[in-house]
């Protein structure tokens, strides 16, 4: 019976390493600011709930705040 000269292999290719960049490094200050507006954020609607925040527009605090973590989550995408 004949022998089945079966699948070829395909060439391999020399595939050069890759290129090391720069790691890219975020100052301390941006991490700070980032998790400093997160809890500033957290607290201003903890106190908006607790009646401690002065004046008659409580919805202004409850956005701000919001706004505030929003911002804080937002800077996360770029720290490195």
């Amino acid at each position: 019976m004949p022998k089945s000269k079966g699948r070829r292999k395909p060439k391999r290719q020399f595939t050069p390493p890759p290129v090391h960049h720069d790691e890219k490094v975020s100052p301390k200050w941006y991490a700070v600011l980032m998790f400093g507006l997160m809890g500033i954020g957290v607290l201003i609607i903890i106190l908006n709930y607790i009646d401690l925040v002065p004046g008659g527009q409580r919805s202004m605090f409850l956005y701000s705040g919001l706004g505030a973590i929003a911002l804080g989550f937002m800077m996360t995408m770029n720290y490195h």
